[in-house]
């Protein structure tokens, strides 16, 4: 699993945590891969870590507690998705011929896993991708095949309608034949869907597409970090690592909601978290300890660990980082970030991200 993203797009959330180990649905987003994973039937798996690398260890340790055996390799320097890939060679057991899965931290999917592995033996793939449709593909890397499912190019987030062949894109999880692992090279940032590849397609190798219609979501940016979260909750999302019931709303231990606060949309309260008299969230994350005030409004926003919204704010679309306080009666609206422990005073604000 690669997992050394800083998560910029994320900020201010990632400043405290890597963007893999933000908590969706109540755990971090590779808990969910993870479970997902060894409900396939995986038991080994390496962590290719860089950024805050000692937030994963500290938090899953070994693996045993979540079924597995956890290994972590840390990337000193940047390396590329390739190079990434190539850093964790050394930590790798198995024979040159045998699959080796790789995942991108930042995917959340209903992937059949098992299935993705078994078409790559049956084709005796060199590697096999994981693709989706998509309605715009214009943001990703697109990857036609032919007729029996062989992949015939890379193209890179095209721009114009010509270069927009097909709407498969590269949906980030991958089966490589071990012993290619070994010739990417080491030491020196490479690309996987730029230089990898397609070196592997002009050197005549079998590199295949399996196309799974199932759910699939980059979370990359907030509003698709709170819409990944409200699937899970609503089940939508298929993980087992969900802490509790699917449904409109989950809430973690010890977190408290007043009886006649309305919380729905597949939000999240955080454990010790508190939802005061009167208040609305509305398909939104709260993460732990963090408060809303009586008869707020907090609709489609992240709430950060030990933050503050008070009473009768209207927050909609809005980022808000650990530790701030935002006072009452203000309002912020559509990609507002507030930074941690950053103080708003009363009545003080009302504009959206591009009045600001």
């Amino acid at each position: 699993m690669l997992v050394g993203g800083k998560g910029t797009r994320l900020r201010p959330l990632t400043i405290s945590a890597p963007k893999p180990m933000l908590p969706v649905a109540g755990v971090p987003v590779t808990e969910h891969q993870i479970a997902r994973a060894r409900e396939a039937g995986v038991t080994r798996i390496v962590l290719g870590t860089s950024y805050r690398a000692e937030v994963f260890s500290d938090y899953f340790g070994n693996g045993e507690q979540f079924g597995v055996d956890l290994k972590y390799v840390v990337e000193q320097v940047p390396l590329g998705t390739g190079g990434a890939i190539r850093n964790v060679a050394s930590a790798l057991e198995s024979g040159p011929d045998d699959p080796v899965i790789v995942f991108n931290g930042d995917v959340l999917t209903g992937l059949d896993l098992a299935g993705l592995v078994q078409a790559w033996r049956d084709a005796n793939a060199d590697v096999a991708l994981y693709l989706t449709r998509v309605d715009d593909p214009r943001a990703f890397g697109l990857v036609p095949t032919d007729a029996d499912g062989n992949v015939t190019a890379f193209l890179e987030k095209p721009q114009t309608p010509e270069e927009i062949v097909t709407d498969q894109i590269n949906a980030g999880c991958y089966v490589f034949r071990r012993s290619l692992i070994d010739q990417i090279p080491a030491d020196r940032p490479v690309s996987v869907e730029r230089e990898t590849f397609p070196q592997l397609l002009s050197e005549g190798a079998k590199v295949i597409g399996y196309v799974d219609d199932g759910y699939w979501l980059d979370l990359g940016t907030p509003l698709a970090f709170v819409q990944g979260s409200k699937d899970l909750v609503r089940g939508i999302a298929p993980s087992p690592a969900v802490p509790g019931q699917t449904g409109e709303a989950l809430f973690l231990d010890s977190a408290e909601v007043a009886h006649d606060a309305a919380v729905t949309g597949g939000s999240v309260i955080g454990r010790g978290a508190r939802v005061a008299a009167g208040a609305k969230v509305t398909g939104a994350v709260v993460f732990d300890d963090a408060e809303i005030g009586e008869d707020a409004v907090v609709t489609d926003s992240v709430i950060g660990r030990g933050a503050v919204v008070g009473a009768r704010t209207s927050l909609h679309g809005v980022v808000v980082g650990d530790g701030a306080v935002i006072g009452a009666d203000n309002e912020l609206l559509d990609g507002v970030r507030v930074f941690p422990r950053t103080l708003l005073a009363d009545d003080s604000i009302r504009f959206s991200s591009d009045q600001s």
